[in-house]
């Protein structure tokens, strides 16, 4: 797989004139051997989601060629979804999970509960949060014991809500940490509960599974990956699965359009799933909206799958990706305008940090990091307003302490002190509409105002003069979808629509070879096994060597000071370095 010239320049100067940074110290062979011992369950490259999907192979070569050919395949992964997911709202498991949310609404208490990490825990909130929303817009229609039904929705994310803006790295990894979190929210007896993992293989997603199993709940795992393989392979998801308390959706609809980026085909097979069981649950409760409800899922999203083919809309996601790769190039920063659609531009733009190695959100106390080539915010609210706004219940972070974090199991401390990921912490990132001028001054700057579905004049009319110190302003109209009463197809194509533009400006940019994502953080046990893979793949190495290189090339980033700079990518400093020698 050939990685475009020219495109590695930032790698090349950063390994110049270092002859001795990449020597692998006793220590960092300790590591890499280790690591290829004793965490086997992380060696993941068996899954089909961490490889290569043979329909978008020409991803590099299609963005060299024209932004909408590079468009063009990456939505060719998509239309693996219906093929799927056709077979499974037919099937008798997806009417289990509709029957028990029903049952779980219909008792005097209960909730439906869903759980996820990363990708997975967004869209978890991000589901709990349509179901409230749909109490607080259609309120005027519903009586005050209808209305109530609002609060029979909830949601864990490995990491608290924090992890919503920001990724808290080495939580995917504890499965204690994940039954904490289930503990701390009383997850037991009445409880419809939904555990999502990506691939199947999440330790902290199923640690919640296992507590909510053992504590009654009624449970259900949803991923994307052959079941047989990861009973086959990894312990954890052989306990899982086999568990008689649990019910599998194995939704597996092919590898992803990039390499490994579950956040793309695997999460929206599961969106797609767990919004229309919500909302078919909530039709049967609520029989008067059934009737707005789509009456075949499958035909729905084909549908909407068209409407994003639409040459218009490929037009419209080629000139945004045009617009943003350029503005990047430039150090430009972009800040979308966003309201209803707010949660889901954190889960594209949160995840654009790890799967490209770009720098995280800043904090208003991080002064010195480099600043995020993109942001979110809202016009209408202050941030703690929005938050309220987003969620409709408290904000949920973990405010652990050492004693917490010093039980078995737990997510490991930096510098011997937790993690600030509470409330206070997550208020420091200014989204609402309190002045952000780090965004626009001494720099290019781009304000885009991001519309999903019908013209709202006083968010719009708000975003234009909150944009107006900003170098340019554009609005970017969202794909007009059939309407729902969760709005699942709005969503559906807010997160396709951004998947796209964010992946396609990454390829555009040099961020990608072939169809595998080049730069890459290894912020966690199955990142760095993807590293090495990567390695092997692109640089013709041995699994162990390529361990040895990624870890001495982590152990010289670690070592260096990075103040008010981008943060550069093991893995391409260690292919560069390996491609030099040879």
């Amino acid at each position: 797989m050939r990685m475009r010239s020219g495109l590695l320049t930032a790698a090349v100067a950063l390994c110049a004139g270092m002859a001795g940074a990449f020597e692998c110290s006793e220590a960092v062979k300790a590591r890499a051997r280790d690591f290829i011992d004793n965490e086997k369950q992380f060696h993941l490259g068996f899954l089909p989601t961490e490889q290569s999907n043979p329909i978008t192979a020409t991803l590099e070569e299609d963005f060299k060629r024209s932004l909408l050919a590079g468009v063009q395949c990456l939505q060719r992964g998509d239309r693996q979804i219906p093929i799927t997911m056709r077979h499974v709202f037919a099937g008798e498991r997806f009417e289990k999970l509709v029957t028990s949310m029903e049952k779980t609404l219909k008792a005097p208490k209960g909730r439906i509960i869903f759980s996820g990490c990363g990708a997975t825990g967004r869209l978890s909130i991000l589901l709990e949060s349509m179901w409230r929303d749909f109490f607080f817009r259609r309120a005027a229609e519903l009586s005050p014991d209808e209305r109530a039904l609002a609060d029979r929705s909830a949601s864990i994310m490995t990491g608290g809500d924090f992890a919503l803006i920001k990724s808290v790295e080495s939580f995917e990894d504890s499965m204690a940490g994940g039954e904490r979190q289930a503990a701390a929210l009383n997850v037991g007896e009445g409880d419809t509960f939904v555990a999502i993992t990506e691939g199947g293989e999440t330790s902290s997603v199923l640690g919640t599974l296992r507590y909510a199993a053992a504590h009654g709940a009624t449970c259900f795992l949803v991923f994307n990956n052959p079941a047989d393989l990861l009973r086959r392979h990894l312990d954890r998801c052989r306990e899982a699965i086999d568990n008689p308390k649990v019910t599998v959706l194995d939704i597996y609809c092919g590898s992803m359009s990039l390499a490994g980026s579950t956040r793309m085909q695997a999460t929206t097979s599961e969106q797609l799933l767990c919004s229309c069981a919500l909302e078919a649950a909530l039709g049967r409760v609520l029989p008067r909206f059934a009737k707005e409800t789509a009456p075949d899922y499958t035909v729905a999203f084909e549908k909407l799958l068209a409407a994003l083919e639409s040459p218009a809309a490929r037009e419209a996601i080629a000139e945004a990706i045009g617009f943003e790769k350029a503005l990047y190039a430039r150090k430009g920063r972009v800040t979308y305008f966003a309201d209803d659609c707010m949660l889901d531009l954190f889960t594209d733009t949160t995840e654009r940090s790890p799967t490209f190695m770009l720098p995280p959100f800043r904090s208003t106390d991080e002064k010195n990091l480099a600043q995020s080539w993109a942001f979110v915010k809202n016009p209408l609210h202050t941030t703690p307003q929005c938050w309220d706004a987003l969620f409709h219940r408290p904000v949920r972070c973990l405010e652990w302490t050492e004693v917490d974090y010093a039980a078995p199991g737990m997510p490991p401390m930096k510098g011997g002190k937790p993690p600030l990921i509470g409330r206070n912490a997550l208020m420091k990132y200014p989204i609402g509409n309190e002045p952000t001028p780090e965004r626009h001054t001494g720099c290019e700057s781009a304000a885009i105002i991001v519309r999903a579905g019908k013209p709202d004049t006083a968010f719009e009319s708000a975003a234009r003069a909150q944009a107006a110190n900003y170098g340019e302003v554009r609005l970017f109209a969202v794909t007009a979808t059939d309407p729902s009463p969760l709005e699942v197809w709005k969503h559906l194509a807010v997160k396709l629509t951004f998947n796209t533009l964010s992946t396609g400006t990454m390829a555009a940019s040099g961020r990608v070879a072939g169809n595998w994502m080049s730069w890459v953080s290894i912020s966690n046990k199955k990142l760095i096994d993807r590293g090495i893979r990567l390695l092997v793949e692109l640089g013709g190495v041995s699994y162990e060597e390529a361990a040895q290189r990624l870890f001495a090339a982590s152990e010289w980033i670690e070592a260096q000071d990075w103040t008010g700079r981008e943060t550069p990518c093991a893995v391409q400093i260690a292919l560069e370095r390996l491609r030099a020698e040879r």
